[in-house]
């Protein structure tokens, strides 16, 4: 059978889940008394490390409490152009940036956040790290450790630096991971699939340690299914809703009781 990507994916996976299965077990332990106790779930990331986030919530077989922080001036939307890939690879690595995002968006004590970034050094990541460990959230770190050199930020640190939990794909540093003869690079990325995988396996571990408490949150089921309809997931909308408003009233009383000390 031809040694392409799926194979050589498959391999990074066994590797990734070995070397990580304490790391898993503690951030889904974690996780679980967040949400256990009404927080949220925060995860971030820029250009394609934004896919994650998205892969995480909504998504059938998640559940409320996740809680995507996408900003659009971090994606990119076109390839060239307005929107392009440019910007955001211009943006992502600009000091300062990240917290006029961030300080609109309910992040508050006791919750967590899962940052993704393939080679930990962008600002956007490290900022949004150091920014959610001031104001008391778990923080944990998607990366590869095999991105090990010196740090960019003005700070001298790295996301994995940073995060309380380092979780680590163990993509290579060139992502790509088939060589092809005659060609001078590899092909086909694989840190955005592994960080997905890894978040999926986060989901069922977070729900596990969840329903070892008592625990039970909504989750998504596809309107596919024999039973279940549109009006079924307009319900898990409407809850996500609920808990948005009330982290975002509680994010507020917090900014009021600062602004008065």
């Amino acid at each position: 059978m031809s040694d392409f990507y799926l194979h050589r994916l498959i391999k990074l996976i066994e590797t990734a889940g070995s070397a990580n299965d304490a790391a898993l077990t503690e951030v889904a332990k974690r996780f679980s008394e967040s949400l256990a106790k009404g927080g949220l779930i925060h995860l971030f990331g820029s250009g394609h490390s934004v896919l994650p986030t998205q892969e995480a919530f909504p998504r059938y077989g998640s559940f409320v409490g996740f809680n995507p922080l996408t900003d659009p001036r971090v994606m990119w939307h076109n390839v060239l152009g307005a929107g392009g890939v440019r910007e955001l690879l211009w943006l992502e690595r600009t000091e300062n940036y990240i917290d006029k995002f961030l300080d609109h968006q309910p992040l508050n004590a006791g919750d967590s956040i899962i940052i993704y970034s393939h080679s930990g050094t962008n600002s956007a990541g490290i900022e949004t790290a150091l920014y959610a460990k001031k104001r008391g959230l778990f923080v944990v770190a998607v990366t590869s450790k095999a991105n090990d050199k010196p740090a960019k930020h003005s700070s001298g640190k790295r996301l994995k630096d940073v995060a309380d939990i380092v979780i680590d794909t163990n993509s290579p540093v060139e992502d790509a991971i088939v060589p092809i003869e005659g060609w001078s690079r590899p092909v086909s990325g694989s840190s955005t699939v592994l960080a997905m995988i890894l978040t999926h396996e986060l989901i069922a571990r977070t729900a596990d340690a969840l329903s070892k408490q008592g625990v039970e949150l909504p989750v998504f089921a596809s309107p596919t299914i024999e039973g279940v309809t549109l009006h079924d997931t307009d319900i898990i909308y409407g809850i996500y809703r609920e808990k948005m408003l009330e982290a975002q009233q509680k994010h507020l009383k917090t900014f009021q009781d600062t602004m008065k000390g």
